[in-house]
């Protein structure tokens, strides 16, 4: 298989899937996000028959640079104005390791430092754009957690917030201005913002640090151009923008230069206005042929140990009384190809692709009347019922019981990583 970062073609493809993260790793999309499950009669009880006890937000990034822009057609002109911080998204922070130690290097943005897009940015920059959107979901969770019901204290500390991030400054950005939102920039600490080694992040699916997930990856990554229809869609659009043959080019890149400019305003070629929704439907299709549920291990092993996490997270706070277990809201600063593996395993996935700023949420209740735990999901603001679940506020056991079939310990995670015997057709 070509190096995924060396080889121009699945590089292209690649960074800009993983545009969210991997190696290279809009007018923002707002569709509102229905269960298909049906709905259970159990859920019309009232919110007050639950008490809240822990909320985890797993959410994408804002508007962004675009990780490459299409080749061979008019180029969007990406100003270092677009990326200026507003006032109100400062905070003082500080980004460390995960045990509170210096940053570690990160050779992706190593990566996208080294590729400057016309107009004079780098690829893969949180825009003004963006900070606003994030800033505007912290005041979204402020509204929802702090005025609404008064779970979280109306000011920053370290004792109730726990904030980790992908080692990636968009992603750093995000949870900045997510807290500055959420806090209207009071704080009582400094916000420290977690963020771990390339080869050990969980926060997406870690093709470099995982060995046996880049082997069950690769020959799908291959296969894409020959999915039903893909070639000859692909084939029609690159002709249709003039795009030169010997240019690496698929619908995951062309998707993400489109909304890119989409977002900021910026001109497309006139011929993406006709095939904009072909474009959303195969990238969307490339991404479900990487992660078929059918397919386990593969999902299991891109989100097996962040499941880990969220649900040590509830298990520590049902069981333990340090003050670690007693913080109420854990954020987790990610990308688009970690919530779409995650929504996958859920088996909630809307088959579109999540918008800039997309966050899935997990809230842990406890019933006022037997004590019993409950977890809520929801989407975007909208609850999710949960295939497995009897119900939306879904029994803990039923909701660890669906998680299993993808968690995996640190431990298991690691060991299942070096090897290469596949567990999986």
């Amino acid at each position: 298989m070509r190096n995924l970062l060396t080889k121009a073609g699945l590089f292209g493809s690649v960074s800009v899937a993983f545009g969210s993260i991997w190696w290279s790793q809009q007018k923002t999309e707002s569709n509102p996000v229905t269960s298909s499950a049906a709905p259970n009669p159990n859920d019309a009880c009232p919110a007050s028959l639950y008490e809240l006890q822990q909320v985890q937000v797993l959410f994408r990034h804002g508007a962004r640079t675009p990780l490459k822009s299409i080749p061979d057609v008019m180029e969007a002109q990406w100003t270092p104005s677009l990326l200026e911080a507003p006032p109100y998204t400062h905070i003082n922070y500080v980004v460390t390791d995960l045990k509170g130690g210096p940053q570690p290097r990160s050779p992706l943005e190593d990566n996208y430092r080294k590729n400057i897009l016309s107009g004079g940015s780098f690829a893969g920059q949180l825009t003004t754009l963006g900070m606003q959107q994030l800033y505007e979901l912290g005041e979204t969770l402020r509204k929802k957690y702090i005025e609404e019901t008064p779970f979280l204290s109306p000011t920053f500390s370290s004792t109730e917030v726990y904030v980790r991030s992908t080692n990636i400054v968009r992603t750093i950005e995000s949870a900045k201005c997510l807290i500055a939102g959420l806090f209207k920039q009071k704080q009582k600490d400094i916000v420290s913002i977690l963020t771990a080694e390339a080869k050990s992040e969980i926060l997406y699916p870690n093709y470099h640090g995982c060995k046996l997930l880049k082997v069950l990856s690769d020959p799908r990554w291959a296969k894409m151009s020959s999915l039903p229809g893909v070639a000859e869609d692909l084939q029609s659009i690159l002709s249709a923008l003039g795009i030169a043959a010997h240019q690496h080019v698929d619908f995951i890149l062309i998707r993400d230069d489109m909304v890119a400019r989409e977002a900021h305003g910026l001109p497309s070629p006139l011929v993406l206005n006709f095939w904009r929704n072909k474009v959303e439907q195969r990238a969307v299709d490339m991404m479900c042929s990487l992660f078929e549920p059918n397919k386990r291990e593969a999902l299991q092993l891109s989100v097996g140990a962040l499941f880990h996490v969220l649900l040590e997270n509830i298990e520590k706070k049902l069981q333990d009384n340090s003050a670690e277990a007693n913080r109420k809201l854990f954020l987790y600063s990610a990308h688009d190809t970690t919530l779409i593996p995650c929504l996958m395993a859920l088996e909630i996935f809307d088959m579109k692709w999540p918008p800039y700023a997309a966050s899935i949420t997990l809230e842990l209740h406890k019933s006022r009347q037997t004590g019993d735990a409950f977890v809520k999901v929801s989407y975007i603001g909208q609850d999710q019922h949960i295939p497995g679940c009897s119900g939306v506020y879904c029994p803990l056991q039923e909701f660890k019981q669906v998680l299993s079939q993808y968690s995996l310990s640190s431990e298991r995670y690691n060991s299942r990583c070096i090897s290469t015997e596949l567990a999986e057709p």
